[in-house]
């Protein structure tokens, strides 16, 4: 075991969980950073990522898609529409529903922060190789989308 393994207790080094929370700090370092400067935090990033992957969504079904209680992502869609980075509507098909979308601002500032994400994550992770890389990434995202289907208890 090398020096920098040592100095954690072995029983945490031991569990999957408390190693990618805390992969998950040393990756998000710089962009809780950058998200701060502009007055965000990781949950608006993760709407901005939805959106510009799903295009125009029901807010309901956004919530479902990012994990997110539907009233907490209210508010985070609140904070985008303010900063000009998000529209919401009626869904014309279903007015009960509440539409969102990207503005052109947003799509935009999407594109920047997850090119600065990539970047820096990568830049962050530079202890693993690119296969390394994406075998924990097909790990994680494994893990993720079972407990999504509801495989996972």
């Amino acid at each position: 075991m090398s020096d920098v393994m040592s100095k954690r207790p072995p029983t945490l080094l031991g569990l999957p969980s408390y190693l990618a929370g805390h992969v998950s700090r040393i990756g998000n370092t710089q962009l809780v950073a950058i998200l701060a400067e502009r007055g965000l935090r990781l949950p608006h990033f993760a709407v901005l990522c939805g959106l510009h992957d799903l295009g125009p969504t029901a807010q309901v079904e956004l919530a479902d898609r990012l994990g997110l209680n539907p009233s907490h992502l209210v508010g985070y869609l609140d904070r985008l529409e303010e900063a000009g980075l998000v529209a919401r509507s009626r869904d014309s098909d279903d007015r009960r529903r509440q539409m969102a979308e990207l503005t052109t601002t947003g799509t935009k500032t999407a594109v920047e922060l997850i090119t600065h994400a990539i970047t820096s994550e990568r830049a962050q992770l530079s202890a693993l190789t690119d296969a390394e890389l994406n075998t924990l990434t097909a790990l994680l995202a494994r893990v993720v989308t079972t407990d999504d289907d509801g495989s996972v208890s």
